[in-house]
């Protein structure tokens, strides 16, 4: 491939990689994780609530990382509240995961920015050094697109298996207890899906370039055993 093409090339896998990085980042800080609706199960229970009477005792709960609010419906209006899970929710949630969760989000900013940095290194620049050049690249995006992966399946597991909306539903709520009505991920969860495909797309732009996958058997020394092997 002409040295123009590769140039392009590796530009246009830079700026994704760069969008990548600035889009995790910003998902990190937004509430947008994870929306709801959640069910005033003693409240209902009490006047024995059917039908539309049951929309006077569901309220609204939407969260992230760090940050969250809801609206608390048992009957008498809606009453918003807002929550932090440092510190006040450590105690009731599974605070391992939701670290592990920041912490690979963290990584993934990070090596996305390296990785952006490296693609316009090879494209601007002279690679010296093996991480410098195209071994480097695919190992930034793995790594990016690994953390990615590790990221979703780790929160999902936390909001689906462990319950995490409703456990913070029943925070601190001595009277009522609380049911998840309705749950979907929210933007900032897809976001890192978006990010995860664009690591991948990157490791396709490398081999676009010209550049074989890490540990692929090149066609020539393919033909040498084989060529090897009918002299014995």
């Amino acid at each position: 491939m002409p040295p123009q093409q590769k140039k392009i090339i590796f530009c246009v896998a830079g700026v994704l990689s760069f969008a990548c990085a600035l889009g995790t980042a910003a998902a990190i800080g937004t509430q947008l994780w994870v929306k709801g609706t959640t069910l005033c199960k003693t409240g209902a229970l009490l006047v024995n609530a059917t039908g539309q009477e049951l929309d006077k005792f569901i309220g609204e709960i939407q969260y992230g990382l760090f940050h969250g609010q809801r609206v608390r419906q048992c009957g008498l209006g809606g009453r918003p509240f807002q929550f932090s899970f440092f510190p006040d929710l450590l105690k009731i949630i599974p605070a391992s995961i939701h670290v592990s969760v920041i912490l690979f989000c963290t990584v993934l900013v990070v090596f996305a920015l390296v990785g952006a940095g490296f693609f316009m290194f090879n494209a601007f620049g002279s690679p010296y050094e093996t991480l410098h050049g195209p071994v480097g690249l695919y190992l930034w995006s793995f790594i990016a697109g690994s953390c990615g992966c590790l990221i979703m399946i780790l929160f999902s597991s936390e909001v689906k298996v462990h319950h995490l909306s409703e456990k913070i539903a029943n925070f601190k709520e001595g009277s009522f207890t609380f049911k998840t009505h309705s749950e979907q991920f929210a933007g900032s969860f897809w976001t890192i899906l978006v990010c995860s495909l664009v690591q991948v797309l990157n490791a396709f732009l490398i081999r676009l370039a010209g550049f074989e996958f890490p540990f692929s058997k090149p066609k020539d020394s393919a033909r040498a055993a084989g060529a090897a092997d009918l002299m014995y």
